[in-house]
Order: C-alpha cells, then structure tokens, then sequence
C-alpha cells in the first residue's frame, strides 16, 4: 500500500493506491495517523480511494478507525472515487451513512 498526502486550504487529501488488506493495514495506519496528526487544524481529511485495488473487512476497519481519530480533532472525513469493487463494499457495510462518499 502507497501513502501520499497534500493539503489546498483547510483540506488534507490522502491518496491510498495498493491492496488495503490485514498485511498492509498496520504501516498504513501509522502513516495515515501521522499525517492527520501534522495536519490537525484543517477542517476535514479526504480519502482518495482511486488506486486501491482490494479492499476486504480490514480495510473498513483502517477506515473506521481513520474517521474516529478524525472526530476527536473534530474533522470532517470523506471518501472520494472508490472503485467499484470497493465501493459496493463500503456501500453495504454501511460506511457511508457515517463517512459519506464525494
């Protein structure tokens, strides 16, 4: 799993491209944690989910996990171009009624 970030004025944009799954959750976590701890003044972190090429119940753990830190620094958390495999799951687990999709 591949990490980049940029923020454009009171938005973090978080890029994730690889396999969001239990072997890469950890490293990326960790980075992800650090990013929006650098960048907690900003009004809401946007996941791009474009390169993510799988993406299993871990990943909706990863991202769960993203938006309750994100809360606590009261940031908003949306997630952005998911590709359709990974949108169905996210659509069904319910994510979105709690991090809504862009």
């Amino acid at each position: 799993m591949k990490i980049q970030c940029r923020s454009r004025g009171q938005d973090l944009y978080i890029y994730l491209s690889g396999e969001l799954d239990e072997c890469s959750a950890g490293r990326t976590r960790a980075e992800a944690d650090r990013l929006i701890d650098e960048h907690a003044g900003l009004s809401r972190a946007i996941f791009n989910l474009a390169g993510v090429k799988f993406m299993d119940s871990t990943g909706i753990g990863f991202l769960m996990g993203r938006y309750k830190k994100l809360k606590s620094y009261n940031m908003e958390m949306l997630l952005e171009a998911p590709d359709r495999s990974a949108d169905k799951i996210l659509a069904v687990s319910g994510v979105y009624r709690l991090i809504p999709k862009i």
